[in-house]
């Protein structure tokens, strides 16, 4: 509901108004969001150490990256709009150029809101995760959002502008970056996520004797369960196999898929052919 345009509650002529603030509030988010990571990449260093910490400032680190190509691709899109609207409008004024392009002011400043709203986002998952309270998927799922809603404001601005336009060529290229730098923040999200679920699983420096062996027994009891298991069902697929040659010795698949009964052998056809005569 935030993310829809609020042109109908608007006047017209204040649309080129909405625009610049817009732009101008998701430039405010990034920025703030760059703010925000640097702060958590110190906590991260204070409170963690080992693999938690390598995986925090390699997640981070991406995060930050991603955060830096986004406010790239804003301030390339800002450039674009003035261009389009200098080219565009004529002798009309900046707030007659976006009145009477109101479609696609509604759906740049939609775009503009995507941006900002899935920085945002972006950066509230990655503090969860590095104070473990949040999960992983979420990183991931952000990091899709900011590439879809990139891509909804380049498409936003490419309808209005020219096709030899530099400042063009120049988003497009942001937006590729931007792709990138989201499909890192994925990978490093993934890699660390398997990195701090084997520690977590192999981690016995604290144990003590008593519950190293415990342990040692209930993973024997684990493994003898999980081979009986795996033994029944080797017996039950060799039975679900023999089922299988018997029914498809029986019948037959008529053309129409209808499994019919095969029909029975004639007795004539059984009976051995006579040896052949010597010459």
């Amino acid at each position: 509901q935030e993310l829809r345009p609020k042109s109908l509650d608007i006047k017209q002529e204040e649309l080129g108004d909405m625009v610049e603030k817009e732009m101008a509030s998701t430039s405010e988010a990034i920025e703030d969001a760059v703010r925000r990571i640097e702060e958590m990449m110190s906590q991260a260093r204070n409170e963690s150490s080992g693999v938690k910490l390598e995986v925090n400032e390699r997640i981070l680190n991406s995060c930050t990256d991603l955060m830096k190509a986004i406010r790239l691709l804003v301030m390339t899109s800002t450039n674009l709009q003035k261009e389009i609207v200098e080219s565009g409008r004529g002798a009309a004024t900046t707030q007659e150029f976006y009145a009477k392009n109101s479609r696609w002011t509604e759906g740049l400043i939609s775009a503009s809101k995507a941006v900002g709203w899935g920085a945002t986002q972006l950066v509230e998952s990655a503090d969860r995760v590095v104070l473990h309270t949040g999960k992983y998927e979420e990183l991931i799922v952000c990091s899709h959002e900011i590439a879809a809603s990139t891509a909804q404001l380049v498409a936003a601005s490419k309808v209005k502008a020219e096709k030899s336009s530099k400042n063009l060529g120049r988003l497009q290229e942001c937006s590729r970056n931007v792709n990138e730098m989201a499909a890192n923040v994925v990978a490093s999200t993934k890699s660390g996520q398997e990195q701090i679920e084997e520690k977590d699983t192999m981690d016995f420096s604290g144990m003590s004797l008593i519950k190293l062996k415990k342990e040692e027994m209930e993973t024997q009891v684990k493994v003898l369960e999980l081979e009986k298991r795996l033994e029944g069902e080797r017996v039950r697929l060799g039975e679900l196999r023999k089922q299988h040659y018997a029914l498809a010795g029986t019948y037959d698949t008529a053309e129409d898929g209808e499994a019919k009964p095969a029909p029975a052998p004639r007795r004539g056809i059984l009976k051995k052919p006579p040896l052949a005569q010597k010459p």
